[in-house]
């Protein structure tokens, strides 16, 4: 057989392989679970962020009846929770549960109203990012009426009232709340892209505000935190850094976080550490792996996309690609398949071989 046709082949059928395990994710709404509907964890729920990267793949592989579904139910969500946002932009949130939550039951569109780290400023930068890109670049029609353009210009709104570029919140990880540049950075980015679509308004000086706090931090996370995983999003799929903070990113996470089955997500990360004092054995995040090899791609560093492509390939289990290894393991925690996981492994296969898909 041609080793092109063979390569071909190949490259299609895993891609297939994993299409099939992130779609089992999806319930009938249009929101995806983090993991399997039946893990243990609570994962079963749905998440903006989640739902938001492991859209990426469909978007990658122009799956447009999958992406319109699923932004249509997480506008759905946010008209359902119109008025706690009028009320957010009114007054300015004080306490957590004020603010926008994370997740919502992939069913009834409610609220789960336990601590969970529920301030989260990126994820509504992340939604209003791909509705721009959709609307604009993909020349989609997402925001079907009046209402949708409505509950958008709110979200924006919502921003300017939390003060997005100087507000503490959980961030990507849900965890201990400061000023996070990956939150700043999905923020800056939304606007930027959503302030195109007819309809939407978006002060300039809301924009300005984010970029001038996000030079200020990078190439740092967090007062917290020199190199954090999360800061890869502001290269892909935001693209809100400068060359410099590009190259100090990527140099700083390999140097600092990349490990054999991932990529840790910042130094002494307490989630499925295996030591008990929480010190030096950081699970290892999969995604990270494929996070690199996209971005590299992206940047035409060949040698690297490859580099990573192939540590990638090594994450795949029985059941998909794991949320994480246990540092130094073959051992995936029980978040397997993760949605997230899945989506960015389809996006690097399917960014290198495109010369043998399309």
């Amino acid at each position: 057989m041609d080793p092109e046709l063979r390569t071909k082949l190949t490259t299609k059928s895993l891609i297939d392989q994993h299409v099939q395990i992130l779609e089992n994710l999806q319930y009938e709404s249009g929101l995806f679970a983090a993991s399997s509907k039946e893990v243990g964890t609570g994962y079963d729920k749905s998440w903006l962020r989640d739902n938001f990267y492991e859209c990426l793949a469909f978007i990658v592989l122009k799956d447009w009846n999958v992406v319109e579904k699923t932004y249509n139910a997480l506008i759905n969500i946010f008209l359902k929770h119109e008025q706690k946002i009028d009320c957010a932009i009114k007054n300015k949130p004080k306490y957590r549960h004020e603010y926008i939550h994370a997740r919502f039951n992939p069913d009834s569109f409610e609220e789960f109203w336990e601590e969970w780290g529920n301030k989260q400023n990126d994820s509504i930068g992340a939604i209003l990012y791909m509705i721009g890109i959709l609307e604009i670049h993909h020349k989609r029609t997402i925001l079907k009426d009046e209402n949708h353009k409505r509950i958008v210009n709110k979200l924006i709104k919502y921003l300017d009232s939390i003060k997005y570029w100087e507000d503490d919140d959980s961030g990507m990880w849900e965890e201990n709340e400061e000023v996070h540049a990956s939150s700043i950075g999905a923020c800056v980015a939304g606007l930027e892209k959503i302030k195109n679509v007819d309809g939407i308004n978006v002060p300039e000086q809301l924009i300005e505000k984010g970029k001038e706090a996000l030079r200020k931090l990078l190439p740092r996370e967090s007062k917290t935190k020199f190199v954090d995983l999360s800061l890869l999003s502001l290269i892909y799929p935001y693209e809100v850094t400068t060359k410099k903070e590009t190259k100090e990113i990527l140099t700083n996470v390999e140097y600092h976080l990349l490990k054999n089955k991932g990529v840790i997500r910042y130094k002494n990360d307490y989630y499925y550490n295996k030591n008990p004092d929480g010190k030096s054995e950081e699970a290892e995040w999969t995604f990270g792996l494929s996070w690199l090899a996209i971005i590299y791609e992206k940047l035409g560093n060949k040698e690297k996309t490859q580099f990573f492509i192939d540590q990638m390939l090594d994450t795949q289990t029985q059941k998909g690609i794991p949320e994480l290894f246990y540092s130094h393991t073959n051992k995936p925690n029980e978040n397997n398949p993760l949605g997230w996981s899945e989506s960015l492994f389809i996006i690097a296969l399917h960014e290198i071989n495109k010369k043998h898909i399309e």
